[in-house]
């Protein structure tokens, strides 16, 4: 896995988890007030297009943390296992006594 933490990695997976949120949330809309969508005839065709929103956006963000991340290894590991690297703590932000 590339370690990477830039703002063009952020922005990639913000776009596709955006798309996701979209589609799922139109999806929802269609499935249970599909009366309300008077603009949309074909309301099948509707569907069809957000789910291919929603395999395309799900497939490619899957693929960006397959191969990318922008945490170390022994991050993600202690993430997994429940823990986090610095329990919490901000390393930079130590309170000074009387704070």
């Amino acid at each position: 896995m590339i370690k990477v933490n830039n703002g063009l990695f952020q922005a990639a997976k913000a776009k596709y988890q955006a798309q996701i949120v979209e589609a799922i949330a139109t999806l929802e809309i269609y499935f249970t007030n599909a009366v309300a969508i008077g603009e949309h005839p074909d309301l099948l065709a509707e569907v069809d297009k957000y789910l291919d929103m929603l395999e395309d956006a799900q497939g490619k963000l899957n693929a960006l943390e397959s191969h990318f991340s922008s945490k170390s290894e022994s991050q993600l590991l202690q993430e997994q296992q429940g823990y986090s690297v610095n329990n919490g703590a901000d390393a930079n932000s130590e309170r000074q006594p009387g704070e």
